[in-house]
C-alpha cells in the first residue's frame, strides 16, 4: 500500500545497472528456454553512444519476463528497474508498462503474487514525487490488483484519505479522475462495502461538468448504475444526493421511467410506488431490482413522511399508520421499531392509546412548506420558553417579597420584646441572600 515516500539506493552508475539488468533478464529467458537475442548485446552497444532512454527502453519492454523470476530475487530486480526508470527520469513512458506487468500474475509465485506485487507497486509509489503524475497510474495498478486477489477495501481505507491531495498535486482532468473514483468503487464493492461503492460513484459522477458531459452516454450508464444501488441498499434511504446531480435530471428525458421511480422514493408514499409498479409491470424485473426490498424501504419512507407531518400533537394513531403502509393492525409496532432502527424516525409505542408518539422525524424533502413548519415550531418553542421564563421571574419576586416580609415581621416582633443584644446575637438567624 502507499506510504510516506522514500528513497531506493542503489549502488552504480546508470549504464552499470541497465547493463546488470540486460544480463539478467537473458538469464531468465534462457531458464524458460525461449530463443531469443541477446538483450545485453543490443542494450550495450546503445549504453556506449550515450542513448540512455534508446536502452531503457528495451529493457522495460523486455521486463515482462521478471514475473517469472524466483521470489528471493523478484523485488530486488524490479527495485533496479523502478531505480532506473526514476534516474532516467521519463516516468510518464516507462511506467504504465511496468506497472501492467506488476498487474499481471507472477508465475513464479502464485501463492504469494499479490503480496510481491503490491510490494513493488508500493516501492514505485512512494519513490515518485508527491506531484508526480505517473503515480495516478500506480495506483491504478493497485487497485487493480486489490481487485482481482483477496485483498480487501480495508486495506486500501487508511491511503484513501490522501486520495483528493494527491489529485490535486497531480492536476488530473476530470476524465481521469472519474476513472480512479470508478476503480475504488469496484473495490469497495467487490468486498461488500456497498456503502463506500455508491459515495465513490457519487464522486464519479461529480466530475462531469457542463450539460453536454451530464448527458453523455457515460453519464447514463453511470447514472443508471447510481440509481439502482441506491434503490436496493436497504440501509440507505436520502435520495437529495442524486436529485441534486446533473446527469441525474438528465435521466428525466432519456430514461423518464426510472427518473418517476427516483421521484417516487425521494418525495412520495407507498400508494404511488404500487400505482407506478401497476403501469409498469415490467419495469423493476428488467432493471433487475428486487420488488420486496423496494417494498419495504418504501413502507418505511412512507412511515418518515406521516411522522413528519404529524402536527403539533405529534401522535400517529395505530390506524393511520396501518392505513398508509397497507399492514395488518398488529403489525404497526414491528414497523415502527423498524423505522426507529434505520434512524428515520425516533418515538414511543403506547399500547394503551395505541398510538404512536413522535419525537423526531426526518423530513425528505425539505422546502418552503417544511421551513414554515420549523419556524411555527420555534414561534411555539419561543412563547413556551418566555411563559417559563415568566414564572420563574414571578417566583423570585414573590420568594424576595415573602423574605422581606419575614425580615419586617421578625423586626416588630424585637421592638414589642424589647431590646436584648447578648440574646439576639446568640439566637438571630443566618439569612441567604439570593440575587
Amino acid at each position: 500500500m502507499p506510504a510516506p515516500s522514500n528513497t531506493l539506493l542503489i549502488e552504480g552508475s546508470f549504464e552499470e545497472l541497465c547493463d546488470e539488468l540486460a544480463t539478467y533478464i537473458d538469464s531468465l529467458n534462457t531458464a524458460q528456454g525461449q530463443q531469443q537475442s541477446s538483450l545485453q548485446s543490443e542494450v550495450a552497444p546503445l549504453l556506449q553512444e550515450g542513448k540512455q532512454e534508446d536502452a531503457l527502453k528495451k529493457v522495460v519492454t523486455a521486463s515482462s519476463v521478471l514475473n517469472s523470476a524466483p521470489e528471493r530475487e523478484l523485488l530486488a530486480a524490479y527495485n533496479l528497474l523502478i531505480h532506473l526508470v526514476t534516474l532516467h527520469g521519463n516516468t510518464e513512458t516507462f511506467l504504465p508498462p511496468i506497472c501492467r506487468n506488476l498487474a499481471s500474475p507472477i508465475t513464479s509465485s502464485p501463492f504469494n503474487s499479490v503480496g510481491l506485487a503490491l510490494n513493488a507497486l508500493s516501492t514505485v509509489f512512494n519513490t515518485l514525487p508527491p506531484t508526480d503524475e505517473s503515480r495516478y497510474h500506480v495506483l491504478l495498478a493497485i487497485l487493480k490488483i486489490v481487485r482481482n486477489s483477496t485483498a480487501t477495501f480495508e486495506q486500501l481505507r487508511p491511503q484513501l484519505q490522501n486520495l483528493q491531495s494527491w489529485l490535486e498535486s497531480w492536476e488530473m482532468d476530470g476524465e481521469d479522475q472519474r476513472k480512479l473514483y470508478l476503480a475504488i468503487a469496484d473495490v469497495a464493492n467487490d468486498s461488500a462495502e456497498e456503502e463506500q461503492g455508491y459515495q465513490y460513484l457519487l464522486t464519479a459522477l461529480r466530475t462531469l461538468q457542463g450539460a453536454e458531459e451530464a448527458s453523455s452516454a457515460e453519464a447514463r450508464e453511470l447514472s443508471l448504475r447510481a440509481l439502482k444501488s441506491a434503490l436496493q441498499f436497504p440501509t440507505h434511504f436520502d435520495f437529495q444526493d442524486l436529485t441534486s446531480l446533473d446527469s441525474i435530471q438528465a435521466l428525466r428525458k432519456s430514461d423518464p421511467v426510472a427518473f418517476e421511480l427516483l421521484e417516487i422514493f425521494n418525495a412520495d408514499q407507498l400508494d404511488d410506488f404500487r400505482d407506478f409498479c401497476e403501469a409498469n409491470s415490467d419495469f423493476l424485473s428488467s432493471q433487475k431490482l428486487d420488488d420486496d426490498v423496494l417494498e419495504r424501504k418504501m413502507r418505511l419512507l412512507t412511515l418518515a413522511s406521516l411522522a413528519a407531518g404529524a402536527g403539533q400533537t405529534r401522535t400517529l394513531p395505530y390506524s393511520t399508520i396501518a392505513k398508509a403502509l397497507q399492514i395488518p393492525s398488529e403489525d404497526v409496532e414491528m414497523w415502527a421499531i423498524d423505522g426507529i432502527r434505520s434512524g428515520l424516525v425516533e418515538g414511543r409505542l403506547s399500547q394503551s392509546d395505541k398510538s404512536f408518539l413522535v419525537h423526531r422525524a426526518t423530513y425528505r424533502v425539505f422546502g418552503e412548506h417544511q421551513w414554515r413548519e420549523v419556524a411555527s415550531r420555534l414561534d411555539m418553542w419561543r412563547s413556551s420558553l418566555q411563559g417559563v421564563l415568566h414564572v420563574i421571574r414571578q417566583e423570585k419576586a414573590n420568594y424576595i417579597k415573602d423574605k422581606e416580609n419575614e425580615l419586617r415581621d421578625a423586626d416588630q416582633r424585637e421592638k414589642g420584646m424589647g431590646y436584648k443584644p447578648a440574646r439576639v446575637a446568640r439566637n438571630a438567624p443566618v439569612e441567604v441572600g439570593l440575587d
